[in-house]
């Protein structure tokens, strides 16, 4: 099968192939670039930034080192994903963002700190999941505040579904973990008891765990507890 990214009607290639009709957990939106933002794209995205291929990634020859790799899905403008980045300089980290403005964020992110341990993907993170990321390579899976879909007709584009479960816990070696957290108390229910199935995982906790360290607060969620909105977090572990 080829390599080759369809075009839309003005030639430029797009991030996925429209023709698999699988369900999206996501809305691609233009968005607007700042700047900053395209200059990190330029400057920074090919030393960076890792081309969607169907073919397994090597980890070792992406970071040049071997090091345990987490994977975040969804990192938004890449804040939180600079932040565990810097803190663990001893991991390797891969962010997957379909959002052209949020990997342009997190570019420049990297260039001011130096990080040296975060690669980026620009892709549909199923589709990543399923061709790049080899069966038990990951030691851990972050899904941080994933689009909660919540009117009910839309529950079903949500990210955290068992088929999708399934193919996340079949990539992370035994012993490595899958976090999740949200804002939104129905998904976060949907979360717990759809992970709570997957004969791979087992909760580290009863229930719902405490924020982990590693987890820092966004400006987001410090206002929402200010307002007293919830926020859960599921950790599981890969059996």
């Amino acid at each position: 099968m080829s390599d080759h990214k369809p075009a839309n009607d003005a030639g430029k290639p797009l991030f996925y192939d429209p023709t698999e009709h699988r369900i999206r957990s996501f809305v691609t939106r233009a968005g607007r670039l700042s700047t900053a933002q395209a200059r990190s794209l330029d400057e920074l995205g090919p030393q960076f930034c890792i081309p969607y291929a169907k073919a397994p990634l090597a980890c070792d020859q992406a970071f040049g080192r071997s090091a345990p790799t987490i994977l975040e899905i969804g990192f938004g403008m890449g804040e939180t994903t600079a932040k565990i980045a810097a803190s663990m300089p001893d991991k390797n980290f891969i962010g997957v963002e379909v959002h052209t403005p949020g990997v342009g964020s997190l570019l420049k992110q990297i260039g001011e700190q130096g990080l040296q341990n975060l690669r980026l993907i620009q892709h549909d993170a199923f589709e990543v999941l399923t061709n790049m990321i080899a069966p038990a390579s990951l030691a851990g899976v972050h899904v941080f505040f994933p689009d909660p879909w919540h009117k009910a007709r839309h529950n079903k584009r949500r990210l955290i579904q068992a088929p999708f479960v399934q193919l996340l816990a079949s990539r992370i070696a035994p012993g490595g973990y899958l976090h999740c957290a949200t804002d939104w108390e129905e998904y976060a229910l949907q979360m717990l008891e759809v992970l709570s199935a997957e004969p791979a995982l087992k909760n580290s906790a009863d229930g719902f765990a405490a924020r982990p360290d590693y987890r820092p607060v966004t400006k987001f969620e410090n206002r929402g507890l200010r307002l007293g909105h919830g926020v859960w977090d599921v950790v599981f572990i890969r059996r």
